[in-house]
């Protein structure tokens, strides 16, 4: 099986924290050149110096605010006008939890730009040069909430599954030429995210956080939180040349708990 990425270049996004960055540092490791994508700079600056690396690696970083479309597009224009990008993870901070019926307009407004149309910037941005050296990994992390919604995030429910469906659509469209989409799923892997949801559930259930945490455990047959690297793991895989038939799935990475197929 071969997962040797050397040679190529994955641009991360939301690099700096969580999956992203164990996604960065695992994609590095099978011997890509990272391009790490934030906002914040000085936590670019300190992630890239703890990429594994080695003389055929160079690790870049961009800081763009996904607030921003036209402002991310102008960033990747002309970083691509001396790079080409073989693999695009798409991965950004999911919005405010809280029920759909209570949430502004403007709130899924915001997330369709921050997520679908961020994402979609950065897709044609690098597309052109994955479709002429014949071979591209586009890889969107999204949520298990694209098979199930999930209770409490109605803003995320809603935006998550409109992405699976962009997803989809570009892996029928981009598949001829040899570039590859699809979706993989986190639920409860211990991120920055995660614990937030969880201190906001124990506040409303007045219970502790510990509490709140194994009543999630209580739902996982694999009986444990899962880390940003075990959903790295299934992102750095679908970006290998052993993966080149895998295309416009959804992969769950949550230790069995989405109860759908």
């Amino acid at each position: 099986m071969i997962t040797d990425l050397t040679g190529k270049r994955a641009l991360v996004c939301g690099s700096t924290q969580g999956i992203g960055r164990a996604a960065a540092a695992e994609l590095a490791m099978l011997g890509a050149s990272i391009t790490l994508v934030a906002r914040n700079e000085g936590k670019l600056k300190e992630v890239l110096v703890h990429l594994p690396a080695d003389d055929t690696e160079s690790h870049h970083y961009l800081v763009a605010d996904f607030d921003d479309p036209a402002k991310l597009k102008t960033v990747i224009d002309e970083y691509l006008a001396n790079h080409r990008i073989d693999i695009l993870v798409n991965n950004t901070g999911g919005p405010a939890g809280g029920p759909a019926i209570d949430a502004a307009p403007g709130e899924f407004t915001r997330a369709f730009s921050n997520h679908l149309i961020c994402n979609h910037v950065l897709v044609q941005a690098v597309t052109p040069g994955m479709i002429e050296a014949g071979w591209g990994r586009i890889i969107n992390v999204i949520s298990t909430s694209v098979k199930t919604p999930l209770k409490g995030l109605g803003v995320s429910n809603t935006i998550r599954g409109a992405v699976a469906s962009w997803a989809k659509t570009l892996a029928t469209e981009l598949g001829p030429s040899g570039i590859t989409v699809n979706n993989v799923l986190p639920s409860t892997a211990m991120t920055g995210r995660l614990q937030s949801l969880i201190d906001s559930r124990a506040e409303k259930q007045q219970k502790t956080a510990e509490e709140v945490k194994n009543d999630m455990i209580e739902e996982i047959p694999a009986g444990y939180i899962g880390t940003p690297e075990d959903v790295a793991a299934a992102i750095a895989f679908l970006a290998t040349p052993a993966a080149r038939y895998i295309n416009g799935i959804n992969v769950p990475v949550d230790g069995g708990k989405t109860p759908s197929l």
